[in-house]
């Protein structure tokens, strides 16, 4: 039984993204790549797919298709991919897998927010170094030119726990003040990198909880509630038809 404050068809769409194998990320990625005006470009961990948004005033949302279970399951053969959804908490039905929730959760909440007119970042290898998004800036100057010139700034659906948001080294105090009071949300450190970090040269970025816990684990699990806060706290905040530009 699902919370009032989740909706059916988000959740539909959430358990479809995480059923999705994850012994690679092709499927998610080609998923996105079939959008119009999709530009998907690379091989392997070394790919992205960019779907330029339309709106003005647009941002960059940015999530990862790749898991920790790539290498595991490419030994293994593939593995389909189940969750058990248990008081709220979604978690693998597979004894050789985790689930795959970093950051197909991610990638979910990308694809219910694609009616709004943001450009859409999806990468991989993320888990192996950022290959994807390293790839993108090194080898692909015209995305990661108007990446960080028309963009107003980017926001990663990456983050595990609830509540909490991370902007490493790319976020200024203004953009962290403006985050906070649109998500209430809390910054608790600034260790650590995920995409943006690479991807934010001349624009601020933030990446947001989403839910999950205890990442590359066969224990990780995602709680609903919280993942369905963000997504409509980005439905709320990024709906807005006045976005501000943050510069680094």
């Amino acid at each position: 039984m699902l919370s009032e404050s989740v909706k059916s068809s988000d959740y539909d769409s959430l358990v479809e993204f995480l059923c999705i194998s994850v012994s690679d990320a092709s499927a998610v990625l080609r998923r996105f790549a079939e959008l119009s005006g999709a530009v998907r470009r690379g091989t392997g961990l070394a790919q992205f797919v960019y779907v330029p948004g339309a709106r003005r005033n647009r941002v960059v949302l940015v999530a990862h298709a790749d898991t920790v279970w790539d290498e595991a399951c490419s030994k293994a053969g593939p593995i389909a991919s189940s969750v058990l959804c248990t008081d709220g908490v979604l978690r693998s039905g597979s004894t050789d897998v985790g689930i795959g929730v970093d950051d197909r959760a991610g990638c979910a909440i990308l694809w219910l927010l694609r009616s709004l007119g943001h450009s859409l970042l999806i990468t991989s290898g993320e888990e192996c170094g950022l290959l994807g998004s390293k790839w993108l800036m090194r080898n692909n100057k015209d995305v990661a030119e108007e990446l960080n010139v028309s963009h107003q700034f980017m926001v990663q659906l990456d983050r595990e726990n609830a509540q909490e948001y991370k902007c490493y080294g790319v976020g200024s105090e203004q953009f962290r003040a403006y985050v906070e009071e649109n998500t209430g949300y809390r910054e608790p450190d600034r260790k650590r990198s995920t995409d943006i970090v690479e991807l934010c040269q001349k624009i601020t970025g933030v990446n947001l909880s989403i839910g999950y816990y205890d990442p590359h684990k066969k224990s990780a699990s995602l709680k609903i509630q919280e993942w369905q806060a963000t997504l409509d706290i980005c439905r709320k905040w990024l709906g807005q038809s006045d976005l501000p530009k943050f510069v680094l």
